[in-house]
């Protein structure tokens, strides 16, 4: 099928273009941390600068971010300015401003989604997605997971994850407390919000049991000692910790606990997000507004790579389209696609598709 990972070459301006296009104009920061009046501000897509006369791209792009002049270009939060950062003015990536975007980089990923639209989950979306997957894969490159609480309330669920980690197709996980605490709790005491993990039956006094799971976690200094300790059976955190995989926690204000390595403080936990992600070829996000959102704002849409520009593609999947919509909005449906389902037969599906029920030459059935 014509879908594959998104790479374009640097692209080229002949003279008359770069005739059309003005220098860009900079502004110094005057103050840590705040913005010089009329900077401009990255969108998801491939976007030039014009500096002395030739066009840059910035080395690190991170979306809603400023453009600092600096060794060639490079992109810094606005949190993160420092005074005597020169940076990018302009209201529009147009020609007057000095800015090319380019909205046509990687043809070979271009779904063409509209912003609130509702997305279904067909064979084709999936199938472009276990494509991508499987071509990453093969690659060496780097899948990267945000997972909502939702997906651990289900057996089959945690084990199709742990298979997937085992077969290579997660480098690293984001999510919040509870995920991590109710896939522990699975493990540890076989319920997730007390209800049995297969049965969803709810057991006795089951509502103190990931309290309990947290009481028992927090006696170690960090995961990695709590699963050597034996006590969690099974998970998809598990495995992930076996298997030496980055995690990142996030914490919110309504958390229990937390477990031992969540980070309290949001922009720790911010700028975790976007070093685990920074090399990310796919991020797929499951079940989780808020982590989803936060983790495409903090992801590149693209990196540069020598004389390539490397795309980074998210997907989005969640039971309500409201979800999936605020994901591909963030994006303006740039390298983005949705599908709306339920996660747990995602999960399956992605397993079945990807490792169990391969070809004997290992193509997609």
């Amino acid at each position: 099928m014509n879908f594959s990972y998104p790479i374009a070459p640097i692209r080229s301006f002949s003279e008359d273009e770069l005739k059309q296009i003005k220098n860009g104009a900079f502004a110094k920061v005057k103050k840590d941390g705040c913005l010089p009046q009329g900077s401009y501000l990255t969108t998801p897509f491939v976007e030039y600068v014009k500096v002395d006369g030739k066009m840059l791209l910035p080395t690190n792009h991170i979306l809603k971010a400023a453009i600092v002049k600096k060794d060639g270009l490079t992109c810094v939060e606005p949190r993160n300015l420092k005074e005597g950062d020169e940076v990018l003015l302009g209201d529009c990536p147009c020609n007057d401003c000095g800015i090319f975007r380019d909205e046509d980089a990687f043809p070979s990923t271009k779904i063409g989604h509209g912003l609130n639209t509702v997305y279904e989950g067909s064979t084709t979306s999936y199938r472009r997605l276990f494509y991508l997957m499987k071509e990453i894969h093969e690659r060496g490159g780097k899948i990267a997971w945000v997972l909502g609480p939702a997906v651990v309330f289900d057996y089959d669920t945690r084990l199709a994850l742990s298979e997937l980690a085992d077969e290579g197709y997660v480098q690293a996980l984001l999510a919040g407390n509870a995920m991590a605490t109710h896939d522990l709790e699975g493990g540890y005491l076989n319920t997730a919000l007390g209800q049995n993990i297969y049965t969803q039956e709810s057991v006795p006094n089951g509502h103190y049991n990931h309290l309990d799971l947290l009481n028992e976690a927090r006696h170690f200094p960090d995961l990695k000692s709590f699963i050597v300790s034996g006590e969690v059976k099974d998970g998809f955190v598990k495995k992930m910790v076996e298997k030496d995989l980055p995690i990142v926690l996030c914490g919110s204000i309504r958390d229990d606990g937390p477990l031992p390595p969540v980070f309290s403080k949001a922009t720790e936990g911010l700028a975790a997000m976007t070093e685990v992600l920074r090399d990310a070829d796919l991020i797929i996000t499951l079940a989780t507004l808020l982590h989803s959102v936060s983790a495409v704002e903090c992801a590149p849409t693209y990196r540069v790579e020598g004389d390539q520009i490397k795309g980074t593609f998210v997907a989005t999947i969640d039971i309500t389209d409201y979800a999936t919509n605020s994901v591909v909005n963030e994006r303006e449906g740039y390298l983005v696609d949705a599908i709306v389902t339920n996660v747990q037969d995602f999960c399956v599906n992605a397993r079945n598709n990807l490792i169990r029920f391969k070809d004997a030459e290992g193509r997609l059935r």
